[in-house]
């Protein structure tokens, strides 16, 4: 399956080092060489790279390792296909329009006849993944409920929770989701998240060698949580997600967590 990674800070922050992580496994120490992508929130807009080579040899993705694009929300995604063509409509993070925001949605996992159990509305995939079937439906079920914004974030993601229940049932779900706002993560089977204050440290990739300091980088104020669906880093101590949790994340810090008993 495809593995996904996702980045929550409470200032614009340089995702380089989980990247330059994630695109390892993109071909090169594991086998999700179908195409890669990465979005970043910067302000009400965002900024998009997606490719289809593996990314572990792709010249965008290297281009993007040199390069110092700081955001307070990040959604990165390596793609082993097996539900639609090797195209780049396929590729993930895709995005949609709601409420004037852009919501952007990874997915790892396979749900089977989707077009029978998510019937479409507003929304419509441009290409043949069931993840961006998944992420239509969703979106289209959150505007049906709320035309506009809800002045209590909770209902919102209490209402996405209730609505991955859906998902979660039929079959492996994993997701990250974002209007610029939070980041929202649900963890079917296996994720994983840190999150990294003072004091900083050191930091060792687990799939390159490649290593950094976050003390010289950060200030004392600073806080980045980083999910993934298998941790990045050798030297840290990750979290595992639970089977049917779905957490949210605001400037880095915890927001919002849901667990079913029955899930």
């Amino acid at each position: 399956m495809c593995q996904l990674m996702g980045m929550s800070a409470n200032v614009p922050t340089d995702a380089r080092f989980s990247f330059t992580g994630l695109v390892e496994r993109a071909g090169r120490t594991d086998v999700h060489k179908d195409g890669w992508g990465i979005t970043f929130y910067r302000g009400k807009g965002v900024q998009e790279f997606r490719d289809l080579q593996a990314g572990s040899d792709c010249d965008v993705a290297n281009f993007l390792k040199q390069q110092c694009i700081k955001s307070d929300i990040v959604i990165g995604h390596i793609r082993q296909a097996n539900v639609g063509a090797l195209t780049l409509e396929n590729t993930h993070p895709f995005r949609r329009e709601l409420w004037g925001e852009n919501w952007t949605f990874a997915h790892n996992g396979q749900l089977k006849d989707i077009d029978t159990i998510l019937p479409l509305g507003r929304y419509l995939p441009v290409g043949t993944t069931d993840s961006e079937h998944i992420f239509c439906w969703l979106l289209d079920q959150i505007a049906t409920a709320f035309p506009t914004r809800p002045s209590d974030p909770t209902q919102l993601y209490a209402f996405i929770y209730e609505k991955r229940a859906q998902l979660h049932a039929y079959d492996v779900c994993n997701f990250m989701l974002s209007d610029g706002h939070a980041l929202i993560v649900h963890c079917s089977n296996n994720l994983h998240w840190i999150t990294r204050r003072a004091p900083f440290g050191p930091a060792l990739l687990k799939d390159i060698e490649v290593s950094v300091d976050f003390s010289t980088e950060t200030t004392e104020k600073d806080v980045v949580t980083v999910f993934a669906t298998q941790p990045l880093t050798t030297n840290e101590t990750w979290i595992k997600m639970q089977p049917g949790e779905m957490l949210v994340f605001e400037q880095g810090e915890q927001t919002g967590r849901f667990l079913a008993s029955d899930d």
